[in-house]
């Protein structure tokens, strides 16, 4: 279904008038609707955001890259950071607000329009659409820092939106997820349209709530008070508690619903990705069990990865693991490991939480390796080594989430900002730095060069080491 969204009407017709609408329905192709439903633009906008985050494309975006999971073995622009050839920030920006948020806008307009549903089925589906949006929103504030977002599907402001502080934003999508919990509760979402949880609702209620624990401890170092209540609020809310509850994407077989690594890795029959000698080198040292999750076991002497940034051959160095290479390899929104993370770092910095700051630590850990295959042996033996036991420092903990975040690279990168951990290799062509945000979109400077300077500014300057604002020292 994710290639769907190409079928749809250009997204300028969100912002265009209709003059004349006796003489549009003369030109109206009755073999091309210009009504979409709203569970087709639900599905849609579904898999367009777990696509984004997903996809290694390199046209898209580099995230497993910025995570040092991957390396590549000849085109090296990206490893070592040059993102503007490709545009790959306008790609970005452009597929979430363009095919996620928009969609997700039209979806809620058609449901209320549906006479059809129900009061509560129209409450429950706009819930499950709601739920989606703030996470794309947040998904592009981590990416860019300051972002339009009052003005940015008003009409009247188009082409020239305001950009919106990014610490007010994440207060505002606390206070969204705040009021979907009702919602969802209401009465019966989508179910077949629905590639997450099929329609359940209690399932949605968790990940809605998850979703705001990750907005809260974002904030931790930046705004403790809000970190807290939001925080506590989700956790008495009821977030995830196994790895059954895991908001995932079920990929299909065929194309073009299948998972996009499988796409790049598979169907494209290049040899273009690598396990980078970053992660690989970690897991080496600790004898990490995921290692043959993670990465193929395609050379006799181990485990090894692909120089970070530099130019690899690859038969010389380990593959992406087997499993990344299925079609219905599932996509990850959040899972119970991260959620365990959190609530970790909760309990650590006081917040009200029940369990203490280890067992969730160990949750955590055992939730990843389960998740991978492995088991409770496993999960003893690892837990037992010094290096990896809880040593309570933010450092370990930092750590050890990053791994866990191999297959949720957005997240990955995200850890790596928040708890500068672990330690990442500079790209080995350029020197460059990892980036702590992608640059605003070539368009935007462009088009809407007042709103993007303000932004520039107000963010202390348009550049790949500026830090989004929950990203402190």
């Amino acid at each position: 279904m994710k290639k769907y969204i190409i079928a749809l009407l250009a997204l300028v017709t969100l912002w265009s008038c209709q003059s004349d609408e006796d003489y549009e329905d003369l030109n109206r192709d009755p073999k091309n609707p210009t009504q979409v439903s709203e569970a087709f633009l639900f599905t849609s906008a579904t898999v367009s955001l777990g696509d984004q985050l997903a996809t290694p494309n390199v046209n898209l975006n580099v995230f497993r890259f910025l995570a040092q999971y991957l390396s590549t073995t000849t085109y090296l622009d990206e490893p070592n950071y040059n993102l503007t050839n490709r545009n790959i920030p306008q790609n970005h920006w452009s597929e979430i607000y363009r095919d996620v948020i928009f969609d997700l806008q039209n979806a809620k307009t058609n449901i209320m329009n549906n006479a059809d549903l129900s009061e509560t089925e129209k409450s429950a589906r706009i819930g499950q659409a709601e739920v989606l949006e703030v996470y794309a929103w947040h998904v592009l504030v981590d990416s860019f820092g300051d972002i339009p977002y009052t003005e940015a599907l008003d009409a009247q402001q188009f082409p020239l939106p305001a950009y919106d502080d990014a610490s007010t934003i994440y207060g505002d999508l606390i206070s969204r997820l705040d009021s979907t919990t009702a919602d969802l509760e209401a009465g019966q979402g989508f179910t077949s349209a629905d590639v997450i949880y099929g329609g359940n609702m209690d399932k949605w209620v968790k990940f809605a709530n998850s979703l705001k624990l990750r907005l809260a401890m974002r904030l931790s170092d930046v705004n403790p008070s809000l970190s807290q209540s939001a925080a506590e609020s989700a956790i008495s809310g009821g977030i995830f508690t196994s790895n059954d509850d895991s908001a995932l994407i079920a990929y299909q077989g065929s194309f073009p619903n299948t998972n996009p690594l499988w796409e790049d890795l598979v169907q494209s029959g290049r040899s273009d990705y690598l396990a980078a000698n970053t992660i690989v080198d970690y897991l080496n040292d600790l004898n990490d069990p995921r290692r043959m999750y993670y990465f193929d076991d395609n050379l006799s002497g181990g485990y090894v990865g692909g120089i970070y940034g530099g130019s690899n051959s690859f038969p010389f160095f380990t593959h992406i693991g087997e499993d990344f290479r299925d079609p219905t390899h599932p996509g990850i929104f959040l899972d119970y490991a991260e959620v365990e993370f959190y609530l970790t770092e909760a309990v650590q910095d006081g917040y009200s939480a029940p369990g203490s700051a280890e067992s969730h630590y160990n949750a955590a850990i055992t939730a990843s390796i389960m998740y991978a295959g492995g088991t409770q042996a496993d999960v003893d033996s690892y837990l037992s080594q010094s290096s990896v036991a809880y040593d309570g420092t933010e450092y370990r903990l930092g750590f050890q989430f990053w791994i866990a975040m191999y297959d949720n690279p957005f997240q990955g990168w995200s850890v790596w900002r928040k708890y500068d951990a672990p330690e990442l290799n500079v790209a080995a062509d350029s020197g460059r730095p990892v980036p702590l945000r992608y640059t605003y979109p070539v368009n935007e400077q462009n088009l809407n060069p007042t709103s993007y300077e303000a932004a520039s500014s107000a963010i202390g300057g348009d550049d790949q080491q500026t830090p989004i604002f929950w990203d402190v020292e």
